[in-house]
């Protein structure tokens, strides 16, 4: 057995012994009943879908319109522009408000964190709503702003934490070699702190894209918005089930690409950096000293 082998077997078995022949039993047990259960839900679900006839073809006739088709696109290019514009506003308030809570100045550092705390409690639901009645802006604005606000609050402590979790060494070191506080902070500490936060800052910007489709109560015309409009129609039997069945996945496949990448980033960070050889000049002779 090679000593990688070896480690690998360590690793695996550091905090629960290997399981035994009764044990390999019971958990292949477990899981032929599991694959029934959820084969048995699965069928249940597929039989009141039947039953209450959710795949007749008056209810799925709609899709087969270019009429819908461009609907649905529309809505989904809406739903990708309002993503837009709120992670990158988010991501610029999520950096400011960060800033301020790291100021040396008091006044500057308590504004900025009555801020964060009070946008971060609050439910984005409520903020999209107050813009959107009563300051009377137009949807797409307040439902970026509602969005904004909340994610760039979060956003503000991400990058805070990043930031102090950087090795104290280095803002000092950084420091001894006369650099300004900004050059210490643009230089030094933000790209090692970005490297970290990068899978979190992601893992928020899926919440930002879900989010987006709390816009269709403020009758922005987004991905959701053009599902309910289809859904509503009584000349097509309420599709409601079918529009569900079109819409979810895509919004699942969404934020699962999202998410995917999140995982990506997180697992090229843990790895181990690697190290290439450096070519060292053979050793010559050097000059001979005098008296020698």
């Amino acid at each position: 057995m090679t000593a990688h082998a070896l480690r690998g077997d360590l690793e695996s078995t550091a905090l629960y012994d290997l399981p035994g022949p009764n044990a390999l039993r019971r958990h292949f047990l477990y899981g032929i009943v599991s694959t029934v259960v959820i084969l048995g839900l699965l069928a249940w679900i597929l039989y009141l879908l039947f039953d209450t006839h959710q795949f007749t073809a008056a209810k799925w006739r709609p899709f087969a319109y270019e009429g819908i088709q461009d609907l649905l696109l529309k809505g989904l290019g809406n739903t990708l522009k309002a993503f837009a514009y709120a992670s990158v506003l988010s991501l610029v308030l999520g950096a400011v408000l960060a800033t301020g809570r790291l100021s040396v100045h008091r006044p500057v550092r308590w504004l900025a964190t009555l801020c964060v705390e009070f946008f971060r409690a609050m439910p984005v639901l409520v903020m999209i709503f107050f813009i959107f009645v009563a300051l009377k802006v137009q949807p797409l604005p307040a439902l970026v702003a509602g969005l904004t606000l909340y994610n760039g609050s979060v956003l503000a402590e991400v990058f805070r934490t990043g930031i102090n979790a950087v090795e104290r060494g280095q803002r000092e070191a950084a420091y001894a070699l006369g650099m300004r506080k900004t050059q210490v902070m643009t230089f030094v500490l933000a790209p090692q702190a970005v490297r970290a936060m990068l899978p979190t800052i992601i893992s928020q910007l899926v919440v930002a894209l879900k989010d987006t489709s709390l816009g269709f109560l403020i009758t922005y015309e987004e991905f959701l918005h053009a599902g309910k409009l289809i859904a509503s129609n009584l000349d097509y039997d309420l599709p409601f089930i079918p529009v569900v069945l079109i819409i979810s996945p895509i919004y699942i496949g969404m934020c699962m690409l999202l998410s995917w990448f999140a995982t990506w980033v997180a697992r090229r960070e843990r790895r181990s950096p690697k190290t290439g050889a450096v070519e060292v000049a053979p050793a010559e002779p050097g000059p001979v000293l005098p008296g020698r």
